[in-house]
């Protein structure tokens, strides 16, 4: 659904190459009747398919449905999949905040159908690989909360003694911006220059602060600066957490934690991930620094468009539908 986007196009070169799926519909409102090859040259000689209009009732027919669509969207049509038999994985932000009135505030409307956000699964593999199996809606994380996320959850998850607060200072490339004309993200308009922004408030903060907090049992506070930086792909997080000096050994921690996981690669120490390491993949690189007895630093990098949207959602489907985790996903990086 949707799938004419950056976030779209990724879903459907994954997809396309996957073993186990037979794409059966795609559909775009502006541009339904067109062949998908017209509109993305480089799947010409792997889909034949055109675009249908969204209410296309194949849809209904699909073992699984993506939407790569704005939000708002997929909280509309969902559920109507739902009720005939159709598992959804949503890429947008409509079924990733568990509380209505929170979702509200940050996306500016009421939420279409909060009956069905209690069921949703928040789409981190690593946090939550039971409940996706069993999933109707999966709820794919955003690219920023993923990075961000894998930095710090084996600190919570394992009861390390932390201090309560975090900063997470996250540099993203410009596709997280989505394939849209706004001057302020025309490449000459970014290029040799960096910036913050929404530094008062970002839609991924609450989002990340949820996903914490279950780790911990608790509430977390959290301090969230994004930065667009003139490169397409990527996101680099640096991650800060206060530590209250237990002597634990938390590169052994991390390594442990992630040591059964195919797409979080703990480096060794001092290791400084690039980028350009994960760019075209689904992994997250993740390294630790210990810059003083009660502070840590975690450097997380991962592709926003692969492991920050289209190839998490294609994990989690293989999740969900039984499959081998890392089908359909184990390219290595496009460099250089």
């Amino acid at each position: 659904m949707g799938a004419t986007g950056y976030t779209g196009a990724e879903t459907l070169r994954i997809l396309l190459a996957h073993p186990e799926v037979d794409l059966a519909v795609v559909t775009s409102r502006t541009e339904q009747g067109r062949r998908v090859a017209d509109f993305f040259p480089w799947l010409r000689g792997h889909t034949d398919l055109c675009y249908s209009a969204p209410d296309d009732p194949a849809l209904a027919r699909c073992d699984v449905v993506f939407f790569a669509t704005p939000n708002g969207t997929a909280m509309e049509q969902a559920p109507a999949l739902v009720r005939a038999g159709v598992r959804v994985i949503d890429l947008s932000a409509d079924f990733r905040l568990a509380d209505a009135a929170e979702w509200a505030r940050w996306y500016g409307r009421e939420h279409a159908c909060p009956d069905l956000l209690p069921e949703a699964v928040y789409g981190l593999p690593e946090q939550n690989r039971g409940r996706i199996r069993a999933a109707r809606i999966v709820a794919n994380p955003g690219c920023y909360p993923t990075a961000v996320i894998l930095a710090l959850l084996p600190l919570l998850a394992e009861g390390a003694d932390v201090a309560g607060d975090f900063i997470a200072d996250a540099k993203s490339g410009v596709s997280g911006a989505g394939r849209k004309v706004e001057a302020g993200y025309l490449f000459s308009e970014v290029t040799d220059s960096f910036r913050a922004y929404a530094v008062s408030g970002h839609r991924h903060q609450p989002e990340i602060r949820q996903a914490l907090g279950r780790a911990a049992g608790g509430p977390v506070e959290l301090t969230f600066v994004p930065h667009l930086v003139p490169m397409v792909r990527g996101i680099h997080a640096t991650v800060y957490a206060r530590l209250h000096d237990d002597g634990r050994d938390l590169q052994a921690l991390y390594e442990r934690y992630y040591g059964e996981e195919p797409f979080v690669d703990v480096l060794p120490p001092g290791s400084h991930p690039e980028t350009r390491s994960v760019r075209g993949t689904n992994f997250c690189r993740v390294a630790l620094h210990r810059p003083a007895p009660h502070r840590l630093v975690v450097l997380s990098v991962i592709d926003n468009l692969v492991k920050g949207a289209a190839g998490q959602a294609v994990q989690n489907m293989n999740i969900m539908f039984g499959l081998d985790e890392t089908l359909g996903l184990t390219a290595s990086a496009l460099a250089p």
